[in-house]
């Protein structure tokens, strides 16, 4: 399997962990995964455009989108609904993630903002975490109203 259908298969499954089998099973939100690359062109006259594409060939430094999106097919209100997506070992969080994303840096064992966590380095000290450290995100989405859908995104570069 190449790492663009690990990444995939990744995302999805990602999608249903945010909450017990048992209530994703009767729970009336969707939840559907892709990931996109980041394509920059540049044309005759200098202009540059960016474009999310499918992914064909890429390689350490390149960019992507990865995204959930979500849907309530059901009749009554969705509160507090968490979606947790694991990011790929093959990527890290891009520098330009949203600063107020939730976050974690230890599996999923704690949460907060990057700028808030620290990780313990191999000689027993700590520091700050960084992009490089992220191994999941989270959204909580308030109330997601009957009908109602959305996307969810996090850029990232390959390692």
């Amino acid at each position: 399997m190449n790492i663009l259908k690990k990444m995939a298969a990744a995302l999805l499954i990602a999608g249903s962990a945010a909450m017990p089998a048992a209530a994703f099973a009767q729970s009336p939100v969707t939840l559907s995964g892709d990931v996109k690359a980041v394509e920059t062109s540049v044309d005759a006259d200098g202009n540059e455009t960016t474009q999310l594409v499918a992914p064909d060939v890429i390689v350490p430094g390149d960019r992507l989108v990865f995204g959930t999106d979500y849907a309530n097919n059901g009749a009554e209100p969705v509160e507090n609904f968490v979606v947790t997506n694991p990011l790929p070992t093959a990527v890290r969080l891009a520098p330009d993630a949203a600063a107020d994303l939730t976050v974690s840096v230890d599996g999923g064992a704690s949460w907060g903002t990057l700028a808030e966590l620290s990780v313990t380095a191999e000689d027993g000290t700590s520091r700050a975490a960084t992009h490089s450290d992220v191994t999941h995100v989270r959204w909580t989405l308030a109330t997601i109203a009957p009908g109602d859908s959305g996307r969810l995104e996090y850029p990232a570069i390959i390692r």
